[in-house]
């Protein structure tokens, strides 16, 4: 209420094309990058305080926000979730959830309560959606006020626990598996294995796999050298880490009418809501290895 409220009057939620929710992501989002989407909304707006040149347009309105219904990249995750439902047509996970600065609080429940409707409408009964708490930052070079240029270090992200899941009444499910993550400390981002499995065995999307790399610094591959090898010495070039993580946050929802939701459950224990103040991890201090890869 401090930022004047949430005026509902100002806005609508409609579905939208993937190519629209994907410039939003790319522009507003940390990851930067759509996963595999089926289902695509839209936050929209005739607020003329919350829209710039830089704000794409749909049906005359401002889009300020999208939420993106995507499979997940681990096949067991929805029939864990929920083995009654048929995966992907009455369960998908949430993939991308991101509203522009401007917009005020509450929107994020507002949004999703709308977008839960309309895709209970369409046949989805269940979603699940997950909170990474780590933080994310990035090394950047700025020009300072003499014409000197200095590193500064940029939050992009500062670790997230689902306090908007919560909000929207989603149920906590405890946390993911613990991993190892592939981090770019200069970059913020990580590599997915899927990614460097491609470069490894020369699968489908090895070429853009490759390509994303050079533009973070590596050198490109010659043609003769051996893709292990080079993916080695690319991890060594853009300054990748093994970085341990200990799972993200878990949430599902159960959508739709008590009849239409009749017979089928959440099979994953729930938990207690984590807190930002306990559970979001410190920003990662990383000594970087030969090589993240060997």
């Amino acid at each position: 209420m401090s930022e004047g409220g949430f005026d509902a009057t100002l806005f609508d939620v409609r579905p939208i094309p993937e190519a629209l929710a994907r410039s939003i992501v790319a522009s507003h989002h940390y990851a930067g990058t759509l996963p595999a989407t089926r289902l695509s909304w839209g936050l929209l707006t005739r607020d003329d305080r919350l829209i710039d040149d830089s704000t794409p347009l749909s049906g005359g309105l401002g889009l300020v926000g999208v939420a993106c219904l995507s499979v997940p990249m681990t096949a067991s995750v929805l029939p864990n979730f929920f083995p009654q439902l048929e995966p992907f047509t009455e369960s998908l996970e949430l993939g991308r959830l991101v509203l522009t600065d401007p917009v005020p609080a509450n929107a994020e429940s507002w949004f999703l309560a709308r977008v839960w409707r309309q895709a209970a409408a369409v046949g989805l009964r269940g979603i699940v959606s997950f909170a990474d708490p780590l933080p994310r930052q990035r090394t950047t070079t700025r020009t300072l006020p003499d014409g000197t240029a200095a590193e500064v270090v940029e939050t992009i992200s500062p670790g997230h626990v689902g306090a908007c899941y919560q909000g929207a009444g989603a149920i906590a499910c405890g946390r993911s598996t613990a991993r190892t993550l592939i981090y770019l400390p200069r970059h913020g981002t990580v590599l997915s294995e899927r990614t460097l499995s491609k470069i490894r065995l020369q699968e489908s999307g090895s070429a853009a796999a490759e390509r994303h790399l050079v533009a973070l610094g590596a050198a490109p591959r010659p043609i003769s050298q051996d893709p292990r090898a080079w993916l080695r010495s690319a991890l060594d070039d853009v300054g990748a880490v093994r970085l341990r993580h200990p799972g993200n946050f878990r949430y599902a929802w159960p959508i739709g009418t008590r009849r239409q939701r009749r017979g089928f459950t959440i099979a994953v224990p729930s938990t207690r809501n984590p807190k930002a103040d306990t559970h979001r991890l410190p920003a990662p201090i990383v000594v970087p290895s030969r090589s993240a890869d060997s």
